[in-house]
């Protein structure tokens, strides 16, 4: 094998299967928000406003130890099915969506084109979510302290039933405003720590690990109250408030949240918040970089490379990147 400078491993090779994107970015997305799911759960409950007096949680560690004490162990797992149902198919439609609207913006051709990229990540995004949302309410449904489901089709017929089709999106719009900044920083910030730690930016797992963890670190600790907002529209029905029942959207929720909580209510749950996108980010962004380095290394092991030609830097580093709305 040539040495790894000779060509710029960034850039994912022309015969790479876009099945094998797919299948590949579905067992990813699957498999970090599965791994993270305890967090995630322990996050849920100490978001929910005015909650059961038994779920009522001083810190992270203090929370997963009652869970387990009290609801045992599967208390941390409950609503992943819906998990494993949503994320491999919303991450599956995230890249194929990118990938048919940068063609159709004029992405795909030779050269830089942020705009058209940008676009298309735009349009994945607003896809992608619109495939997750019905995911994520049941997902926290099924976490909150008491909850009778037993299962997800279960939980979908009787939220369905007591609250219409509307109750599966009324945080659609609050999903794909966190979503959009979240991305933003959790890109700027990879990008410039994988600059600080690795200027040559050639393959090296060390750097992608640290700079990824960095990035979701940062990315879910500066949206965390739209997560908050959004936690509210997703767990309404199971709450005796009624001015949380009653609220219809994210300025809504963010009112109620900041009436009863104060400011200080629009960070509750960032430290496990925090502590799941890490993690997953950090496996999210190396698992990324080791896939386009071993497609590069392979195919230039098996094909003579045209160095003359500029490779194309578009292509998409969300593939594996780490949905804000776990």
């Amino acid at each position: 094998m040539a040495d790894n400078e000779e060509y710029d491993y960034e850039a994912l090779p022309e015969s790479a299967s876009v099945v094998t994107h797919l299948i590949a970015g579905a067992l990813a997305g699957i498999t970090e928000h599965t791994v993270m799911h305890p967090f995630d759960s322990v996050k849920t409950r100490m978001q929910i406003i005015n909650p059961n007096p038994q779920a009522v949680y001083s810190g992270v560690v203090q929370a997963i130890t009652r869970m387990t004490t009290t609801e045992g162990v599967r208390s941390l797992w409950r609503g992943v099915n819906s998990v494993i149902l949503g994320a491999g198919p919303s991450h599956a439609l995230y890249f194929a969506t990118y990938e048919q609207c940068k063609t159709w913006f004029g992405g795909s051709e030779l050269g830089h084109h942020p705009i058209a990229t940008g676009a298309a990540g735009a349009c994945a995004t607003i896809a992608s979510d619109a495939l997750m949302n019905p995911f994520d309410v049941i997902k926290q449904r099924m976490q909150v302290h008491g909850s009778s489901y037993r299962s997800v089709l279960e939980c979908a017929r009787k939220v369905f039933k007591a609250e219409g089709f509307s109750a599966f999106y009324v945080s659609y719009p609050t999903t794909l405003m966190m979503t959009i900044p979240f991305q933003s920083i959790q890109f700027a910030t990879y990008e410039f720590f994988c600059g600080v730690l690795n200027p040559n930016r050639s393959y090296d797992p060390k750097t992608h690990i640290i700079s990824g963890g960095i990035a979701g670190a940062i990315a879910a600790a500066v949206t965390t109250p739209l997560d908050v907002a959004k936690t509210l529209l997703q767990t309404r029905g199971t709450s005796a408030n009624a001015e949380v029942r009653n609220a219809s959207g994210m300025l809504a929720a963010l009112r109620v949240i900041v009436k009863h909580d104060g400011m200080r209510g629009l960070i509750r749950g960032w430290k496990p918040r925090v502590l799941s996108h890490m993690p997953a980010t950090a496996i999210s962004w190396s698992t990324y970089e080791y896939f386009k380095w071993f497609l590069n290394s392979s195919f230039h092991s098996l094909s003579e490379l045209d160095y003359s030609r500029p490779h194309d830097l578009s292509t998409p580093k969300i593939l594996f990147g780490v949905h804000p709305s776990f």
